[in-house]
């Protein structure tokens, strides 16, 4: 059944009784405090929601939109994004242990300063995200679009990087410590530095 929850409703703990999200679209509704761990999301769509305090650990959305949503304060500890698309999404005060995303639109979001240590992208699209600040330290960024993404003064140390877009990437205003990237990879770093290969 598909159904349509829309303007200026707040959804709290007591409001939510575990429902199907299966053919939901929630537009401009407020999220706050809820537990939503272990949740099975299957296509479901939020449009300019705000989540505050809500809890996405141990969770599991596929093929599912946030589109322009706001996340504060919430935890995604073990949670798992497949094929999602949060184009536009911003995420403040969140905590993200063990986050997986594989696939999916994750385009123009802000992740300012996050904690992404240990987290996995894997072949996202992260076209004009801002992850200045952000702490990579262990995680991996594999085969994603960074292209126009926002880095500066984010922590790659041991982060794997190989197969993703570095050509707008400036190596002097990042940590890239152990890192680990492809031979291509490589080139377009030394060439960012300014230096040059000879045989």
């Amino acid at each position: 059944m598909t159904s349509r929850v829309t303007a200026d409703v707040t959804i709290g703990p007591g409001d939510w009784d575990d429902r199907d999200l299966r053919g939901e679209t929630f537009q401009r509704v407020r999220f706050v405090d809820l537990d939503l761990m272990e949740l099975a999301d299957e296509g479901a769509v939020f449009e300019e929601c705000t989540f505050s305090d809500v809890r996405f650990n141990v969770s599991a959305h596929e093929n599912a939109a946030f589109l322009t949503c706001a996340f504060r304060g919430c935890s995604f500890f073990d949670a798992s994004f497949t094929g999602c698309k949060l184009t536009g999404s911003s995420f403040a005060g969140c905590t993200f242990g063990l986050l997986k995303v594989d696939g999916g639109d994750w385009s123009f979001t802000s992740l300012t300063r996050a904690d992404l240590r240990g987290s996995t992208f894997d072949g996202v699209r992260l076209r004009e995200a801002d992850l200045s600040g952000a702490k990579l330290e262990g995680a991996a960024l594999r085969g994603c679009d960074l292209t126009g993404a926002a880095l500066r003064g984010a922590d790659l140390t041991s982060c794997d990087l190989r197969g993703s877009d570095l050509s707008t990437l400036d190596p002097q205003t990042v940590t890239l410590d152990k890192a680990t990237v492809d031979p291509d990879q490589a080139a377009v770093i030394v060439t960012a530095m300014g230096l040059r290969v000879l045989p």
